[in-house]
């Protein structure tokens, strides 16, 4: 840094900028930018600039920076190594400038100037104004220095501990291995110096020996002891410079051990001026590790957050995709049940449409009745103001079906929308189906009441036809003779038995004819007196007893095969028999088998007509008149 003051010479200064980005978050969260200016040399050197985000868009405005507050860190650092590359040029293209108003740096505000020289002028990028650091900044930054060189000299004295014990080590190595080479050297030399021994006595025993061999056989081998005497010396020489040279080997390699024990305390200085420059490579690589490694947390932080973030989107997605699958199968569900809807909707509505036409076939029926039958024409208006109702009840179980399927369809357009509503629809749409299965079974039930409806319609008919046949035949017995009585007798066991135009039930599921006393059985009370009705006589003739049994053999008969056919056809007539067992008669309640007081009697029939002795062999047993019931009107067992 250039420091220029005002009346002084321009000075150069080695300045120490540390660049921070403070975040404050109390009482409000914001980022504050803090510059610091300090020597190394002069401790008390201290300046110190805050940028906060409102005072860049000030400075912004003032010097037209170009870069957001975000941006200009990364861009005042970048100029400050441009000034760092060309602080050592003699001209350099960028530089720094101290300005003081004061002739000295003492305390005064300074401001920063980052210039850019060319061959025309100074052009100042950018300039900052620095406040002097007070007494309590001061002191916080010499306890932070103070604090800094402590941790340092704690580290060097760890490290020179360390280099201390690792020399001492290598130092303790060495004087361990220069101990084993002595005793190495110590060992070589005894063992030279008994070999020699060995050898010089060997020598001077085999010397004592040759001589008394010489004294004892001198004058024998004198030739042979000089020649052997020439021959050992010349060994002896021989052995004598082997011997020398083995010495002279070993004073080689006395020397050459001397030479390495040397060599070893040169490398050991060596390594000593190694060990002190690898301390300083040591100091610098951990410098970089430190520098390495907030890098690495910082990437490893930046790491484990867009892992966290990507496993947030897969589950997202798999719960999304998840929905939708869920989405379409209930939209499949909610369209077949619609289809199943729609279909028996149809058929309730075909099915409507049948029963009108039966009731309207029925009313047209009703109407042709005679006056006799006013009470069973009530009955039928009241089950026919019955059957209104409940095809009104059905018009609003229609309609209101009609406003669940739009309800449905409206639903179905909101289904994208709202999915927690979806279930609440299913849901209702079940109690619907449910609405729906209950109008059929009341629809069922009001078929069954209308097709009983018409069998009593018919039985009625059928038996007030045949007791409007039968009292025409006892009046005309009154006028007749005996023998025109036998031919009326033969005539009415000619209808009851052999009646082509007898009833038949086809809606009951019975396909052959059945007979009034088939009918008589089943709506009937058992009546009987003793006491015969003097106004209706019934002729007796003897003649006629096999006549009466065989007819009622005959309607037995026909009475055990009715009961066989009815067992055989169960499955078109198991509405009667469901009525039978629970005790009611021919598909009539039992409201309609109770004795009325108020009930008129029949055309042209007298009370105790049943009572007679002309209907007996015509009737079942258990449909015998009993005295309890004489007097008992006909109207009584037939309302209508």
């Amino acid at each position: 840094v250039r420091v220029r003051g005002c009346g002084c010479e321009e000075r150069r200064l080695n300045v120490r900028m540390n660049i921070e980005l403070l975040s404050i978050s109390n009482p409000v969260h914001r980022k504050d930018l803090a510059v610091r200016l300090t020597d190394d040399t002069d401790p008390f050197f201290l300046y110190n600039l805050v940028i906060s985000e409102e005072d860049f868009q000030s400075l912004k405005s003032q010097q037209g920076l170009l870069v957001d507050f975000s941006a200009f860190p990364q861009k005042f650092i970048d100029l400050l190594q441009q000034c760092i590359q060309e602080q050592n040029k003699d001209i350099p293209r960028f530089l720094l400038q101290l300005v003081s108003s004061a002739p000295a740096l003492d305390h005064t505000p300074v401001s920063l100037n980052v210039v850019e020289t060319n061959p025309f002028k100074h052009l100042t990028h950018l300039s900052l104004k620095f406040l002097p650091g007070t007494d309590a900044e001061i002191k916080k930054f010499l306890a932070n220095c103070l604090k800094c060189l402590k941790e340092d000299k704690m580290m060097l004295e760890e490290k020179l501990k360390k280099t201390e014990e690792d020399l001492t080590r290598q130092l303790s190595y060495t004087q361990q291995s220069l101990a084993e080479k002595s005793r190495e050297l110590d060992k070589l030399k005894s063992e030279w110096t008994s070999y020699t021994t060995a050898l010089s006595n060997k020598h001077s025993q085999e010397l004592t020996s040759e001589k008394e061999r010489a004294l004892q056989a001198q004058t024998q081998y004198q030739q042979q002891h000089e020649q052997q005497k020439k021959e050992l010396e010349n060994l002896h020489q021989k052995s004598i410079q082997q011997l020398q040279n083995r010495l002279s080997e070993l004073e080689v390699i006395n020397k050459d051990l001397t030479e390495r024990r040397y060599k070893g305390d040169s490398t050991v200085r060596e390594l000593k001026a190694k060990l002190s420059g690898l301390e300083d490579e040591c100091q610098r690589a951990k410098q970089e590790v430190l520098s390495l490694r907030r890098e690495n947390t910082t990437l490893d932080a930046e790491c484990h957050e867009k892992e966290k973030l990507i496993n947030q989107l897969q589950t997202r997605v798999a719960v999304l995709e998840q929905e939708i699958k869920d989405k379409d199968q209930l939209i499949t569900r909610t369209k077949e049940v619609l289809d199943a809807t729609q279909e028996q909707k149809v058929i309730l509505e075909e099915s409507t449409e049948e029963k009108q036409r039966h009731i309207e076939k029925l009313e047209t029926t009703i109407k042709s009745l005679s006056a006799e039958l006013l009470k069973a024409n009530e009955i039928i208006k009241k089950l026919q103001g019955d059957l209104k109702t409940l095809m009104s009840k059905l018009k609003l179980k229609n309609t209101v079906t009609i406003q669940q399927e739009k309800l449905l369809a409206e639903k179905e357009e909101k289904l994208q929308k709202e999915q927690r509503e979806s279930q609440e629809m299913g849901q209702s749409l079940r109690m619907k189906e449910q609405e729906v299965c209950k109008l059929q079974e009341q629809l069922e039930s009001t078929i069954q009441k209308l097709e009983e409806s018409k069998e009593l319609l018919k039985t009625n008919e059928n038996v007030i036809t045949w007791l409007n046949r039968q009292l025409s035949e006892v009046q005309m017995a009154k006028k007749l003779d005996t023998p025109a009585s036998a031919h009326a007798a033969g005539r009415a066991a000619g209808s009851p038995l052999g009646m082509p135009d007898r009833p038949s039930f086809h809606s009951s599921g019975i396909s052959h004819p059945i007979s009034p006393l088939y009918a008589f059985q089943n709506f009937l009370e058992p009546t009987h007196s003793k006491n015969g009705n003097p106004q209706c006589p019934v002729p007796k003739a003897s003649t006629s007893t096999f006549f009466f049994l065989s007819l009622q053999v005959q309607l037995n008969s026909q009475l055990s095969k009715l009961s066989r056919c009815s067992d055989a056809h169960t499955v078109s007539a198991a509405g009667h028999t469901a009525n039978k067992e629970n005790g009611d008669q021919l598909g009539l309640e039992s409201k309609y088998f109770k004795k009325k007081d108020d009930s008129i009697p029949l055309r042209g029939l007298s009370q105790n007509t049943l009572n007679s002795e002309y209907l007996r062999p015509y009737l079942p047993s258990k449909a015998q008149p009993s005295p309890k019931a004489a007097g008992t009107p006909v109207s009584a067992y037939f309302p209508g």
